[in-house]
């Protein structure tokens, strides 16, 4: 548990979780990043699961090409797809990591780790899909010619599994992203209403004391003079 949550560790030096814009670049740090970690392992498994069915998926079967997952040429052409598609996006969102640092604007960066958050679920959910589909077709696909292809077709199955993971795991970071995001523009903008301010400056508390500590009470000094000029008056008989 403590693995996962330092791998879901996220620097929260800037908004959403980002780090302050215009900042010096270390090439270092950047590579080390959970984000960047994370999808290049995508972008890995995505190589691994097109590559061994382009390139060992197919055969040839009476003049015709026949797909080693029991025939189904969907099959093969599903995990290709998401194999592609999902290299081309880790791809894609390790250059916007790169970019994410030099967002200035709270806008961009919220964009961004929403179509993070939407776009890994999604893929996740893809190889979800395509890892029982290849599973099941191969379950009751005969032995390919001679052997030749099962240990890839195998491959790409257990490289969707892990894919599930990875894909997942990106999802995860940015829905954290998200939540330190919406709560850094919640408290913006309770501190900045100026309602609010006007409510501080009334009731003599402010949200900017670390240890909520209220100031005096506003009808303190009020009654001290009250109390001073009460002691003051004395008593005087009445003549008759």
């Amino acid at each position: 548990m403590d693995t996962l949550n330092q791998i879901l560790s996220i620097n929260n030096g800037g908004a959403y979780g980002g780090g302050k814009a215009g900042g010096a670049f270390d090439p270092l740090t950047f590579a080390m990043k959970p984000q960047v970690v994370i999808r290049a392992l995508c972008w890995l498994f995505s190589v691994v699961v097109f590559g061994c069915i382009s390139s060992e998926g197919w055969t040839e079967k009476e003049g015709k090409e026949y797909c080693l997952y029991n025939g189904d040429g969907m099959a093969c052409k599903y995990g290709n797809m998401v194999g592609v598609f999902g290299f081309l996006a880790s791809m894609g969102f390790m250059g916007g990591e790169f970019l994410f640092e030099r967002m200035s604007s709270v806008k961009s960066r919220k964009r961004y780790v929403m179509a993070d958050m939407a776009f890994s679920a999604f893929w996740a959910f893809m190889y979800f899909v395509a890892f029982f589909y290849l599973w099941s077709q191969w379950s009751s696909a005969p032995p390919p010619p001679l052997g030749i292809g099962g240990g890839s077709m195998k491959t790409a199955i257990w490289f969707c599994l892990f894919s599930i993971v990875s894909w997942g795991l990106c999802a995860l970071m940015a829905y954290k992203r998200f939540l330190i995001g919406a709560g850094d523009e919640f408290t913006s903008a309770f501190e900045t209403d100026p309602a609010n301010v006007v409510h501080q400056q009334a009731y003599g508390y402010s949200m900017d004391n670390d240890n909520d500590q209220y100031s005096a009470s506003p009808f303190g000094q009020p009654q001290q003079g009250m109390e001073q000029q009460q002691s003051g008056m004395e008593y005087q008989q009445p003549t008759y």
